[in-house]
């Protein structure tokens, strides 16, 4: 081989192999550089002044860059681009990668706040094949940690050939890039500037791999899909109505990103502090939290319902409610006694509208008391809850958190043990051995005030003052459940429980006292991120941040770390109490949550108003507490504030029987808006539309199942089960039941007909059984005012019941299936059953699993599990097959150890419908069948 002159990139080769040289090989993998610095992208700025009032002396005195943009919206103050940190050691193993860094002190940022943190560690660790795990940590001194426990793999994946993806780390600035492999897309590159860890400041950027992220919450988005034009989004758990870019009562630091190539992800910051997110048109987002860790969880799909099953295998699988929490319910605040009530469920009946649940809001307390009764105007009621369980109706009550505080020693036990055993939130020891003192709803109703004053002078006339319970430990969880089970024993029955006020909620800012005690840069941080209350103060509206909780292993912890997590700590032993008390798993609903909350609860959307654009938008929160984690949502039908219009309210009733947690409820002093308030119209339709959802009541319980036990979405995007078709990753104004019922309501006010999206598959209008006959495309729909637009997709089997007037009596009618036969004559489908209401079913198999299987005219079921009690069985009824081409001349049914039995049977050449009914040979579901249809 001849020798040559060395060029200008073996130069560069040398220099590169050099430093090879002394690294491992291992680490001369991870680092991927070219003279120590990140490859460069065209990439958005990342705002160094994200603080108002940002101007060029500001972002110069900070040490960053300012500079004119054309771009609108784009920051003009900016990091340099190597500002962050860099790596001092590097440590590979099986496991995973640990890596000191140091910050890069060529570009000092000076802020306000406490100076960053000069050394970090980063471990990586490979959880399993499909996820993995990185924190970010300071060394040497130990920083506040969620306390929330996940299900974590007992031993990582050490087999590199196991592993969907592979984890690349960048040097200066450092970043880490989580690349997917086969596509090798990047689907997570945090090498970018502005890479900041301090005491009250940690903010750091990625890359992503597409436009298109959902999720992050709780707040008010207008679409399902991100927007990513520098927008920001505020977390901080509050009493706040839903709202354009308003912080609101939970927090849920996830999202789901999918990629160029169709694959899907989802990332999971576990962090309880306040933060916001920014997300950018690179794109990219950008975190920024004021305190504790960057502790981040990946998990790799591939397909969104894989992302979901995977992160929820992770938080906690949701909680399966019970049957009848499926049925419609009402609730008002506002009931002036119990024999409104009584009226209301009594016009329920004529009308004979389906109703399953009927609530009481805090009007049943003596003077917003928890766990009291007002003697005066709701002395009925215990009779009537009684009356009404033995219809087969179901009860539930509210209770908030704060407990009335200065009542008369000995009058009030909830406040008298609750000092025995020391419950409640005090300040920490070394300011005051006090209470932290609030006032919330007890005596507001019953003080005289003038409305014309402003909100916190009516606050001052309070005369009771509350106190906070800390949830946090474990004697709060055991003196709830007593307060609950006494009340259940000496005052009256329910069937599950409403956890409202959570967040904590508290009228005035902070303390009843004068002033928040303490460091008041808790209260009043030196970065602020973009919440409602952000020129006001964190405490805006809840209790003081110095406040102190203490943790089950005894830490004490500030109240501005572990705000967000009191919706979380009030909803389990809430839960737990419910079980014990009542030996049954009725139902809990929570308005705060935090990742983990769905494996004890549902979450309605919170106090909406009753305008056209909240139901889209309760789709779009739906959906997003899907890939959360919590399956049993709606919102408020017809809205909580303001008075509902009769379209709408119509419309919305139309929706909201499509809702998990189905639920008309609105505030006091505006009109009612249950469906017999309007006249016999309206009521005929709802009667309608909830007589649908109660005859797939069968089909949504298995869902709940399968969500309980596998992770599944309930309420599904048309992206989770199309993603290969991109007009699917924006649709928000439809959704699906599942894989197999695709829902199109009418969202705009005078609207006759919709432009709706016909996903590529073969799709049956439910209300006539006829094929739709386009596919892949959108069309018009018809959508008269008694109508909502339904379609079942082809290739399923659902299985229904006949409604009645609750579930009471449907649970008893005959097992019914609709079969939908795809293009090539098949269809499956499975049903979950059990007592409806038996704790932890799932988990001692008294269940009956059947699945369901139809191809070449044969319809077959097999039975993995029966667990089920005698009483709970079903009988085969009805059975309705779609899409049957060919005329049918006989139909049969086969069962081992009988004889066959022809059954008699209807065929619409027409609309290709067959139809049968098993009903006289009185088979219990229990026990496999095959039932065959010859054609002509």
């Amino acid at each position: 081989m001849g020798k040559r002159l060395l060029s200008g990139s073996d130069v560069t080769l040398m220099l590169l192999f050099a430093l090879v040289s002394l690294l491992s090989a291992g680490e001369a993998e991870m680092i991927r550089e070219v003279n120590g610095e990140a490859k460069s992208s065209n990439s958005s700025r990342i705002d160094c002044h994200p603080e108002a009032g940002s101007d060029q002396a500001k972002c110069e005195a900070r040490g960053c860059i300012w500079k004119p943009s054309d771009v609108p919206k784009e920051p003009l103050c900016y990091y340099p681009e190597t500002h962050g940190y860099i790596i001092s050691n590097i440590v590979e193993k099986p496991s995973g990668i640990t890596v000191d860094i140091v910050r890069n002190t060529d570009f000092p940022i000076q802020r306000s706040q406490s100076q960053d943190i000069n050394k970090l560690r980063v471990e990586i660790t490979y959880l399993s094949g499909q996820s993995l795990r990185w924190k970010i940590f300071d060394p040497a001194n130990a920083r506040y940690e969620v306390p929330v426990p996940l299900d974590l793999p007992a031993a990582p994946e050490t087999e590199e050939n196991n592993r969907l993806y592979r984890v690349q780390i960048q040097h200066k600035p450092f970043g880490i890039q989580v690349i997917r492999k086969g596509s090798e897309e990047i689907i997570w590159d945090s090498a970018v500037p502005g890479f900041t860890f301090s005491d009250q400041f940690l903010q750091i950027s990625t890359r992503l791999p597409s436009n298109y992220i959902y999720g992050i919450g709780e707040t008010e988005h207008p679409s399902y899909s991100h927007d990513l034009n520098f927008h920001t989004y505020g977390l901080f758990a509050k009493d706040q109505p839903p709202g354009n870019k308003l912080n609101s009562y939970g927090l849920h630091p996830f999202y789901m990103g999918l990629e160029k190539s169709r694959n899907a992800h989802g990332v999971l910051l576990l962090n309880s502090n306040a933060m916001d997110v920014t997300f950018l048109p690179d794109p990219a987002l950008t975190y920024r939290t004021i305190g504790g860790i960057l502790d981040f969880y990946m998990v790799m799909g591939p397909s969104p319902e894989a992302v979901v099953q995977q992160y929820t295998e992770m938080i906690g699988r949701p909680v399966l409610p019970a049957y009848w929490s499926l049925g419609f319910q009402l609730c008002r605040y506002g009931y002036a006694n119990d024999t409104e009530i009584a009226d209301l469920y009594k016009d329920m009946k004529a009308a004979e509208i389906p109703y399953d649940v009927q609530y009481a809001d805090i009007d049943y307390m003596e003077r917003q008391k928890d766990f009291t009764l007002d003697k005066v105007n709701f002395k009925g009621l215990p009779a009537l809850v009684d009356q009404m369980r033995a219809e087969g109706m179901r009860f539930i009550f509210i209770l908030d958190p704060a407990i009335a505080a200065n009542e008369t020693e000995g009058s009030y036990p909830a406040f008298d043990t609750g000092i025995e055993k020391d419950v409640f939130i005090k300040w920490p020891p070394e300011l005051s051995n006090d209470i932290v003192w609030g006032k919330v709803w007890p005596d507001y109703p019953n003080v005289t005030v003038d409305n014309s004053l402003d909100w916190d002078t009516q606050i001052k006339l309070f005369r009771s003052f509350v106190a906070f319970p800390d949830f946090l430990k474990n004697s709060t969880a055991e003196w709830w459940g007593e307060q609950i089970k006494d009340f259940y024993n000496n005052v009256m029955k329910f069937d599950g429980l409403w956890i409202d006020m959570n967040e904590p909620a508290n009228f005035v800012h902070g303390t009843a006292g004068e002033k928040c005690l303490g460091d008041q840069t808790l209260e009043n941080p030196p970065y602020m991120p973009p919440l409602e209350s952000m020129h006001r103060g964190l405490n805006h509206k809840t209790i003081c941040m110095n406040s102190e909780q203490i943790l089950a292993d005894g830490t004490r912890v500030k109240h501005y770390d572990v705000h967000n997590l009191y919706g979380w700590s009030h909803t389990k032993p809430t839960h737990d109490a419910l079980l014990s008390t009542t030996g049954k798993r009725g139902v809990i609903i929570t308005r705060s949550t935090y990742p983990s909350s769905g494996r004890w609860a549902g979450h309605w959307l919170g106090d909406n108003y009753s305008s056209w654009d909240q139901l889209l938008k309760s789709i779009i929160g739906m959906m997003k507490f899907s890939i959360f984690g919590i399956s049993y949502t709606g919102a408020d039908i017809c809205g909580f504030f303001n008075t509902a219009e009769y379209e709408m309210c119509l419309r919305w009733m139309q929706l909201g029987a499509f809702y998990p947690f189905s639920r008309n409820h609105n505030t006091i002093n505006m009109p009612r808006q249950d469906p017999v308030a309007w006249g016999a119209e309206f009521a005929a339709v709802s009667r309608d539309v909830l007589n649908i959802r109660y005859t797939l009541l069968p089909y949504l319980y298995t869902l709940m199942y399968e969500a309980h036990a596998h992770g599944n979405t309930v309420v599904r995007p048309l992206l989770h089960e199309f993603v290969t078709d991109e007009n699917t990753w924006k649709i928000d104004r439809q959704f699906l039941w599942g894989p197999a019922l695709l829902i199109t309501p009418a969202l705009d006010p005078g609207v006759t007909v919709v432009r709706a999206y016909v996903p590529n598959a073969r799709w049956y209008d439910y209300h006539t059984g006829e094929a739709v006959g386009v596919r892949g495309q959108f069309v018009d729909m018809d959508t008269p005012l008694s109508k909502i637009n339904l379609h079942v997709r082809g290739g399923h089997i659902l299985p229904w019941q006949k409604a009645e007037n609750n579930t009471h009596y449907s649970r008893q009618n005959p097992l019914g299936l609709l079969v939908a036969l795809d293009d090539g004559g098949s269809a499956h489908g499975s049903l979950f059953w059990d007592d409806g209401e038996g704790i932890d079913t799932v988990q001692n198999k008294r269940f009956l699993l059947t699945t369901f299987t139809a191809s070449s005219g044969v319809l077959t079921s097999a039975v993995p599990t029966d667990g089920l009690a005698e009483a709970d069985r079903l009988t085969l009824g009805l059975v309705k097959v779609w899409g049957v081409t060919v005329p049918v001349t006989r139909v049969t049914m086969s069962v081992t150890g009988q004889p066959d039995a022809d059954l008699a049977f209807t065929y619409n050449a027409e609309v290709q419908k067959l139809q049968f009914d098993a009903t006289s040979q009185s088979h219990s579901t229990e026990k496999p069948f095959t039932i065959t249809w010859n054609t002509a």
